[in-house]
């Protein structure tokens, strides 16, 4: 049995995650809020800004990979839906980029990775 492709960047297939698991978020107007009478008031600008936190535990190898993926401003990310489990694209950035190395081992360790991809 195959695994699912969960992450491409840019093209570049991504091995599978440790864990994955993907948010979307409303973005509201600040003119939003709560009104006299005590009701809420929702002025959503956009719904449904996908969020995808992310934890690979990678070779030396797919750390510089990740590493360089992480400068650059945007990136084109496919990632599996899980409203509709297909392969959805969108422009996202990395945030909260951390490198932790789990092992030393003979070529140049064994390393735990995790950030999220936040949409534009």
């Amino acid at each position: 049995m195959a695994f699912i492709q969960y992450l491409t960047f840019d093209g570049t297939a991504l091995p599978l995650p440790d864990s994955y698991e993907v948010q979307m978020d409303d973005v509201e107007a600040d003119s939003g809020g709560e009104t006299e009478a005590g009701t809420v008031q929702r002025d959503v600008v956009r719904a449904g800004v996908v969020s995808i936190p992310v934890t690979f535990s990678v070779s030396a190898k797919w750390l510089k990979i990740l590493t360089e993926f992480k400068q650059q401003e945007k990136i084109t990310v496919g990632y599996f839906d899980t409203e509709t489990l297909a392969v959805k694209t969108a422009e996202m950035y990395i945030e909260g980029y951390k490198a932790s190395l789990v092992k030393d081992t003979s070529r140049k360790g064994l390393w735990t990775v995790s950030f999220t991809l936040k949409e534009f």
